[in-house]
């Protein structure tokens, strides 16, 4: 049976020691960071996001500045809120929640974060300083992924991995976050032939397609560290991931549960992305 790694687990672990170290910066005489999130329009799913991303902030001691705009806000009028979030000292982090209104040019609006407070890594700067190596923001699902295969007691280096799914925000920089770390890594997609075979190959399993219970126990080699990206929401309203848990899970060597695995680091390593950013302007 595998080991069953809770992401909810780990991020209070972490978000306990950033809050430590918040409180030491404080008792120096030193503010809070700060985190500035931008929501436009109504979109239940976003409101709730950014409703968990608050109360995380507030548990580690972090200042949030919630700035909720109407569905109908205009493109100027987003980008100059971004602007001046970007010149005030006072804030280390800028969040633009998305997927935005429809109209409004997502691109555009990330391009206008300072790449010194682009605390989700999707400015085209960071991007590019992730790629080479460089000191930046890296997003936050790849590097949770690397923090859950830490507590799974999984040493990457020299093994397979396989990401499924080739997306910015997931696939892509997680795929790189593995090389860094010395595994040989395959990232399939769509048009991958036989995808199964290529999944039994992996050491490590990353699935991360959005593809409800896909991945069963005939893509997974015995033993394997599975971690599970997929948030998908079943016709009884329940949560279940891209891998069917309970087909696999008596064969991987560890793997993660949704919800309560991927999830929950997230938001830690959006935390953790917001104290770097002070850290770096502070100390």
């Amino acid at each position: 049976m595998a080991k069953v790694v809770y992401g909810s687990e780990l991020s209070a672990e972490l978000k306990q020691q950033m809050k430590q170290k918040i409180e030491g910066y404080v008792a120096r005489g030193m503010r809070r960071p700060c985190l500035a999130v931008i929501l436009a329009g109504d979109d239940p799913a976003s409101h709730s996001y950014v409703k968990g991303k608050e109360k995380a902030c507030q548990a580690v001691g972090i200042e949030s500045r919630m700035h909720y705009l109407p569905a109908t806000v205009g493109q100027k009028e987003l980008e100059c809120l971004i602007d001046a979030l970007s010149q005030d000292d006072g804030v280390d982090g800028i969040l633009v929640q998305l997927p935005l209104p429809k109209g409004l040019d997502e691109d555009s609006a990330i391009l206008r974060i300072s790449p010194d407070k682009d605390v989700d890594g999707l400015h085209p700067v960071n991007v590019g300083k992730f790629f080479l190596g460089e000191e930046g923001f890296v997003p936050c699902t790849p590097l949770g992924i690397m923090e859950l295969l830490k507590r799974m007691e999984c040493d990457v280096e020299g093994k397979r991995a396989v990401v499924v799914g080739r997306s910015k925000l997931v696939g892509t920089p997680v795929a790189r976050l593995l090389q860094n770390a010395n595994a040989t890594v395959t990232v399939c997609h769509s048009r991958t032939r036989d995808l199964a075979s290529v999944c039994r190959e992996a050491d490590i399993l990353v699935a991360a397609i959005g593809k409800p219970r896909f991945i069963t126990k005939e893509f997974v080699k015995p033993g394997a560290f599975v971690i599970d990206v997929g948030v998908n929401r079943k016709d009884d309203g329940h949560l279940c991931g891209d891998v069917l848990f309970e087909d696999v899970e008596p064969i991987a060597a560890a793997i993660t549960p949704v919800p309560k695995g991927v999830g929950p680091m997230t938001i830690c390593m959006l935390l953790a992305n917001t104290l770097q950013g002070y850290e770096r302007k502070m100390l």
